[in-house]
């Protein structure tokens, strides 16, 4: 199946925070797999900023080690990479000073679209604003891209499109959130609404309960001071999570385009309901053998930041009500693995008499590693010996079903960054779906704080605290196993 590839327009893309490790890691690698796959058009420019007493030559050499690293070896192609470095430049710039911006303003090419990219921390995006603002740098049509956080709480993420909305209209601005960006996401609205099998029974009636879990099996050792700040509600529930939540459990849009299917979704947040104390779990995993605590890891001995947190969540509308969702998410576990595992309900009478406990029905929607989905069915046990029942998988995993092109699925930054140039929004957060999504988890906050709840420990390596097991128990229920193959 040979792979379509659209060029997009003509663009400066301007980096702030152009030397920094997303920059290095993510925004330049997807851009030189864009240009050498022939998206990004030959006369495109890519303008890196930064305080670095860096030149054009300097900087091309670290993007040039910065593609040697984190590009795999098969798509770095010498002559591609030397024609790519020909668009990039550098500029010396401060942020909240003069340094630099008269320079860049006079770099930006007009007649093209341009887009500027905040690869800093939310503390400079009000000076950048400004900046670009005060010298005349955008246009009309220029767009913003800023990384999350999108705020500390619900005060703070006001504050902030608040300060974005004073230089930029919201149609201009992309929230960016890479799992958004994952092939399996989009998927799941394919699958969704592009068939006829899934949508009557994505609901209630049907569906016992739906499991989203994100595990990783690092620390936080090395953003220990963010993220002991922060925790695993913030880090990962309030953004990653809750988009996931919201492409489930949203209804379909009149039209397949950015507004329609982000009111979809802020729908569903505005209709989740508050979290029981009961319903929730928060643990923090402790030292074993040579494995350093949570708080060893942070640096802070009297930290009660969780790196572990599991709920139930139920969503009050006429879809959802009756089912609910379990999140899940944490540091130091089993494995590194995000999924989503719709369980269906088992037929309400079965003719075959008791039977061994089964999984039933379950589509399994993995987004890391290995992108794809599995739909469990019941059928019977090949070969004689009476009515036995075993659940198979049908398996549509990219990999296998489209061949050498589902084995090299872009990285979410490549479809993300076009998606940008192009003007598309629909993969992106709006900034009331920001302010909603904070609207609900800061009472869940404050609530803990209130309490004086103190996060359970929990082995590394494991999958987490037993009262997140218990979570699902007393409902009669469990999780997958973190170590669950697709």
């Amino acid at each position: 199946m040979a792979s379509r590839v659209i060029p997009v327009d003509p663009f400066d893309l301007v980096i702030f925070g152009g030397t920094g490790d997303l920059a290095r890691r993510k925004i330049l690698p997807s851009l030189y797999r864009r240009y050498r796959d022939g998206q990004m058009p030959e006369d495109a420019r890519v303008i890196g900023c930064a305080r670095a007493e860096l030149d054009d030559r300097s900087y091309r050499e670290l993007v040039r080690a910065a593609l040697e690293e984190f590009v795999a070896k098969r798509k770095r192609d010498p002559e591609m990479i030397d024609r790519f470095l020909q668009k990039i430049s550098y500029i010396r710039l401060d942020a909240t000073g003069t340094v630099g911006w008269k320079e860049l303003a006079k770099s930006v090419r007009k007649g093209v679209i341009r887009a500027f990219y905040f690869s800093v921390g939310p503390g400079l995006f009000a000076a950048l604003a400004q900046h670009l603002h005060q010298y005349k740098i955008t246009d009309a049509e220029a767009r913003i891209v800023v990384e999350k956080p999108f705020g500390h709480d619900l005060k703070s993420a006001r504050e902030l499109n608040s300060v974005l909305a004073q230089s930029f209209d919201e149609r201009h601005i992309y929230r960016i959130d890479h799992y958004l960006g994952k092939e399996t996401v989009q998927n799941l609205m394919a699958v969704r609404f592009g068939n006829i099998l899934f949508e009557p029974l994505w609901n209630a009636q049907y569906v016992d309960h739906i499991q989203i879990t994100v595990a990783e099996t690092v620390g936080v050792a090395g953003r220990g001071g963010y993220y002991d700040k922060a925790g695993a509600m913030r880090d990962m529930v309030q953004n990653h999570m809750m988009q996931l939540l919201c492409l489930i459990a949203m209804e379909p849009p009149s039209v397949f385009d950015s507004d329609a299917v982000r009111d979809e979704k802020l729908k569903v947040i505005r209709a989740l309901d508050p979290v029981a104390p009961e319903d929730l779990v928060r643990g923090q995993y402790r030292r074993e053998g040579d494995i350093p605590s949570y708080q060893e890891d942070v640096g802070n001995p009297d930290s009660t930041t969780e790196s572990f947190v599991a709920m139930e969540v139920h969503v009050s509308n006429w879809r959802w009500t009756g089912t609910p969702f379990y999140l899940r998410t944490g540091k130091r576990l089993r494995a590194r693995e995000s999924e989503i595992a719709i369980m269906f309900k088992d037929p309400p009478h079965s003719i075959f008499g008791r039977q061994e406990a089964r999984s039933g029905n379950v589509l399994v929607i993995r987004l890391q590693p290995n992108e794809g989905m599995v739909l469990n069915v019941t059928i019977k046990e090949p070969g004689p010996g009476g009515m036995r029942l075993i659940e198979v998988p049908l398996d549509m995993s990219f990999a296998e079903a489209l061949g050498e092109e589902g084995a090299d699925i872009p990285d979410a930054y490549e479809r993300l960054i076009m998606d940008v140039i192009r003007g598309n929004q629909t993969l992106f957060m709006r900034g009331d779906e920001v302010e909603a999504a904070w609207a609900w988890t800061d009472p869940i906050i404050n609530g803990w704080e209130e309490r004086g709840d103190l996060p359970l420990p929990y082995d590394p390596f494991s999958s987490g605290p037993e009262d997140a097991l218990m979570l699902m128990h007393r409902k009669g229920r469990r999780w997958r196993e973190i170590s669950d193959d697709l």
